[in-house]
């Protein structure tokens, strides 16, 4: 910094306040200082900064990397956690790094906090342990472990609207792919049963194994179309199930919605590509983020104890995946065989949606 101040012409306390981003120096003075410091290759030392810190002032965030709802809520987790005056530390879990090995880490890397996003396999024994150490909050889970906080989505009540909205457009034949023992997929498959049995579609209900991926969309909508008959709709586990079912559909010739309209769930940004334009359960991440982050300044700088669940109402984007129940092929029949029209690509998926 002294070098970066040199030269400039200007004190090394007015360098230091440019280059942590803090109010003061004018736009031009800023300027000159930060380039000035990438002309002579100035970087932070980040690792020294930490060490002569009481505090690291850092949150470790865990994650899976599996799924397009975790990107988003990193994404939000950064100004949740600046806006706090922290930062965000990222511990990706895989399938040759185990959960004790990438928490290990974060907590050796001076973490005051963990934030887990998704990971519901996880016991709760487990977390419990961990929490004794840092505090722990889990986002889209909810394990009830003591000594953690958890944030998430009312799943059910998501489903159960998904359902309502296929209802009122005259749909009676849905079908649910589900999410398998992914964070939310059981609440999800209780909110669509409930959903059925208020509208006395007891008898119409069908539940399909899952999982989050496009794979698991994909064989769901081909043992549909194998059996040949189909539903008027399908509810899947999240949007990138129903993406599979989508593409699936398509490639079968059965048009999205004319022949069978298709409901996702977290609204990520797969569900609002032109191609797909996919009716979802919404998810607010950002609110997600900032609770988060929230729930561990309470814990680290206000010393809260107790335990706190936060539960967000989800809310249903409609777009055009979804339409008017097609009217029966025959009576008796539930659904029909797939179209016979010639298949058609992705390309072609909004022309067919219309």
């Amino acid at each position: 910094m002294a070098d970066v101040a040199a030269h400039v012409g200007v004190s090394r306390q007015l360098v230091s306040l440019v280059l942590a981003d803090k109010p003061g120096p004018n736009p031009r003075t800023r300027e000159r200082i930060l380039r000035a410091a990438e002309d002579l290759g100035y970087h932070a030392d980040t690792a020294a900064q930490l060490l002569r810190r009481a505090r690291s002032r850092q949150l470790g965030v865990l994650f899976t990397m599996e799924h397009q709802l975790e990107t988003h809520i990193v994404e939000a987790l950064y100004p949740a956690a600046a806006d706090a005056g922290y930062e965000i530390v990222l511990g990706a879990l895989l399938p040759t790094r185990s959960e004790r090995r990438a928490i290990d880490d974060l907590v050796g890397l001076r973490c005051e906090a963990l934030i887990l996003i998704g990971l519901a396999e996880q016991a709760p024994a487990h977390l419990a342990k961990i929490a004794e150490q840092v505090p722990v909050v889990e986002i889209a889970q909810y394990t009830g472990a003591p000594g953690t906080d958890s944030v998430r989505t009312d799943d059910a009540a998501g489903a159960r609207e998904a359902v309502d909205h296929l209802v009122a457009l005259g749909h009676t034949d849905v079908v649910h792919v589900d999410g398998g023992d992914r964070p939310g997929a059981a609440q999800r498959r209780e909110g669509y049963l409930e959903g059925m049995r208020a509208h006395g579609l007891t008898d119409r209900i069908e539940v399909l194994p899952g999982d989050y991926t496009v794979e698991s969309g994909v064989a769901a909508a081909r043992t549909l179309i194998e059996r040949g008959r189909l539903p008027t709709a399908v509810v899947a586990g999240n949007d990138l199930c129903a993406c599979g079912v989508v593409e699936a559909f398509v490639r079968a010739g059965v048009r999205t919605p004319g022949d069978l309209s298709v409901v996702g769930y977290d609204d990520s940004r797969t569900a609002s590509l032109p191609y797909l334009d996919l009716t979802t359960v919404r998810q607010d991440t950002g609110r997600m983020a900032e609770i988060a982050v929230r729930a561990a300044v309470e814990r680290l700088d206000e010393g809260r104890t107790d335990d706190r669940v936060d539960v967000l109402e989800p809310a249903l984007t409609l777009r055009s995946s979804t339409g008017p129940a097609p009217a029966p092929r025959a009576p008796g029949v539930r659904g029909g065989p797939p179209s016979t029209d010639p298949p058609q690509g992705p390309a072609d998926a909004d022309q067919a949606g219309s």
